[in-house]
């Protein structure tokens, strides 16, 4: 540093950080030579720690506040510095102010599948990401674990740490929660509570904590997923009868968005093939009922001395009847009727017996 830079650190006696930035954690106060003078602001503000190292050794620490420094309220550094009455000259000293708020934009994500035991499915390789949360819980243990004399610690230097050390438990928490592949949804946030303590935990020598961890996604391989999406719609669908009819309304879909004429040709195929399968009754059908045999054309037919006769119109049996060749227990039979039937119990030969009295009753 220049003549100015040593003239203004002794011209500055407050000791404060302004933080302009979203990702550092630990920022030094930059002074010439490191010198304090005795008597000095120190100001700290909400979610920051001021922490004085001497020679590499850590001493007073800071909490929110604005102090004046004296050996009153930095009784370490006064020990380490043999101050018994204290003093008014320059002292040297490094400050660190360590950011204590909640850095939420964390990012985590399994490069590699994890493998887990599912009691439905058998081994299954799942993937998940998500976010978490990270602050300083202990700013000692911070620069002495993990900062040492960087200058200005920021978030990208410990979050490739934090991610691996994410994964490594992220198995162990799926495989530990006996939770069903299928009901993973459900216990996202409680499996990521679970992580978020055991993480703590695990980082607390290191002075960070994990106050939330968030799972945004839990997710099988795509051959995975395609199965279970058949199963799916098997599920939906109630049986594998139901099932081929809905196969083939998506065949018939798919080739009416063809326009080409082997897509037309193919769905119209399909939809023949599914509405002839749909029509099918799921028992099988009566046997129809016998009738008589096959005429080449309409009309109605007399049945006589076991012969038949016709086809006549209603004007011809009419005339039959009148001369006496057609009764009413001579047996006709026309299309569209079951059975061979007394022409008298057929209400469309009414009129043919209108002129014709009924037989004469048996004489005593």
């Amino acid at each position: 540093m220049g003549l100015w830079d040593k003239l203004k650190g002794e011209l500055v006696d407050i000791i404060e950080w302004l933080d302009d930035s979203r990702d550092t954690i630990v920022w030094r106060f930059p002074r010439y030579e490191n010198e304090i003078k005795m008597g000095a602001k120190l100001i700290v503000r909400e979610s920051q720690t001021a922490v004085f190292v001497n020679e590499g050794q850590v001493a007073d620490v800071f909490t929110p506040g604005t102090y004046t420094l004296t050996t009153q309220n930095m009784p370490i550094l006064s020990t380490l510095k043999g101050w018994k009455y204290g003093f008014e000259s320059p002292w040297k000293a490094e400050v660190y102010f360590v950011n204590t708020r909640q850095f939420t934009d964390m990012k985590w994500g399994t490069q590699n599948p994890v493998i887990v035991r599912d009691p439905e499915f058998g081994a299954v390789r799942l993937r998940a990401f998500g976010a978490f949360a990270m602050r300083v819980a202990d700013a000692k243990r911070l620069l002495t674990e993990l900062v040492g004399t960087d200058p200005q610690f920021r978030t990208e230097e410990v979050q490739e740490y934090l991610r691996q050390l994410v994964v490594s438990h992220l198995g162990s928490a799926l495989a530990t929660a006996n939770v069903p592949m299928l009901d993973l949804a459900s216990k996202q946030l409680e499996i990521g509570n679970t992580l978020a303590a055991v993480l703590t935990d695990e980082l607390a020598p290191s002075g960070i904590a994990i106050p939330k961890f968030i799972i945004e996604n839990i997710s099988v391989p795509p051959e995975v997923e395609a199965a279970l999406d058949k199963r799916t719609s098997i599920g939906v669908v109630g049986n594998l009868d139901n099932y081929t009819k809905f196969q083939a309304a998506n065949a018939m879909e798919d080739a009416a968005n063809n326009t080409g004429g082997a897509g037309e040709a193919f769905g119209f195929g399909i939809g023949m093939a599914a509405a002839q399968r749909m029509a099918q009754p799921s028992a099988a059908p009566a046997p129809a009922p016998a009738g008589p045999p096959p005429l080449p054309t309409a009309g109605w037919f007399v049945g006589v001395n076991g012969q038949q006769q016709g086809p006549y119109d209603v004007s011809a049996l009419a005339g039959q009847a009148s001369s006496g060749g057609l009764t009413r227990d001579t047996l006709v039979w026309k299309n569209g009727m079951a059975g061979w039937v007394a022409a008298g119990q057929v209400t469309e030969l009414a009129n043919v017996f209108a002129s014709v009295p009924p037989p004469l009753p048996p004489q005593a």
